[in-house]
């Protein structure tokens, strides 16, 4: 049952790209971005991956980007992997079901260790598609012809010293997927907090005063606890932010990297990056743990309850 609630999720984020960041302003920042390429050309500069999603094709108003179909792609294989490994499940596992399940019953084990048992049993469809779909992303823009494959921009020379406009782009690399995902986990994180808590007490969480006190001590906290709360507020709303932009920070910077070492000595493009791929590897997974593990930690921290507070519920 967790690999097809995994499925709807990656389905989710397969289209989640579509909030237009990039879309809205590749037009006029191609513009730019070609000027500017043409003019490092000829300084014999070297040139990143566009900062923005390349639009490949439109239909009607709507925009597809070069990492759109990346996400697709990636969404559509996870659907058809999930599905050929459950189409005859065995009591004993074998092959892609043995696979699949050894990588569920892993991440099951792995945050019910974390997050406990009941919220796990809660909110493991989540953070399992969390980490696999980035996982996967990742790796897939290490792919050749992920990045390199496109229409790029001539030097003095004649020859191609730039891909400009590539095909395909890492999903993880543009901020409309990372941000998806994140504002998907907020508005998932405040379902669990309502429902851990209540609207009372998820109110209660961020403003209570913590703790035992008595007397004109007991006012004072009241204040420096709304305080808090207020400090706490604003933690949380930058959470999304964060989130998104840790990964594509760090996804992005790893394809400009490996670009830069292929254009390093043309010669040696082939050899050269083959060490900073084994490291984007790892890159690939420690992003996704990460990304996973500060969601989950965030989500356990708004749906445990303290000592004083499930004291007080007793004592009633």
């Amino acid at each position: 049952m967790q690999i097809f609630k995994i499925l709807l999720m990656a389905l989710i984020f397969s289209v989640a790209p579509l909030s237009g960041f990039s879309a809205e302003h590749a037009s006029t920042n191609q513009v730019a971005a070609a000027e500017g390429e043409a003019m490092a050309a000829g300084h014999g500069e070297h040139k990143g991956i566009p900062l923005y999603a390349v639009p490949l094709f439109q239909i009607g108003k709507f925009k597809v980007t070069n990492s759109m179909v990346v996400t697709w792609a990636v969404a559509l294989f996870l659907i058809i992997s999930a599905q050929y490994a459950m189409r005859n499940v065995k009591a004993v596992p074998e092959g892609a079901q043995n696979f699949w399940e050894w990588l569920v019953e892993s991440l099951y084990r792995f945050l019910e260790d974390i997050i406990g048992h009941d919220l796990v049993r809660k909110t493991f469809w989540f953070f399992a598609t969390i980490f696999i779909m980035i996982l996967v992303c990742n790796w897939f823009g290490l792919v050749p012809g992920v990045g390199s494959v496109g229409w790029g921009e001539a030097g003095p020379d004649g020859k191609l010293h730039h891909i400009a406009r590539p095909i395909l782009r890492g999903a993880n690399a543009d901020l409309n997927m990372t941000l998806a995902m994140a504002m998907i986990f907020f508005a998932c994180w405040i379902v669990w907090a309502l429902q851990a808590n209540g609207p009372g007490g998820f109110i209660l969480h961020l403003f209570g005063p913590k703790g035992d006190t008595t007397g004109i001590l007991k006012v004072l906290m009241i204040f420096v606890f709304i305080l808090v709360g207020v400090l706490e507020v604003v933690s949380i709303l930058f959470r999304p932010v964060s989130l998104s932009f840790r990964l594509f920070g760090n996804i992005f910077a790893g394809e400009n990297m490996l670009e830069a070492m292929a254009t390093l000595v043309p010669k040696l493009g082939w050899l050269i990056p083959i060490p900073f791929y084994f490291m984007e590897l790892m890159v690939g997974l420690v992003q996704a743990l990460v990304f996973m593990l500060l969601t989950a930690v965030f989500t356990l921290l708004i749906c445990t309850h303290d000592e004083a507070h499930e004291k007080g519920h007793t004592d009633h």
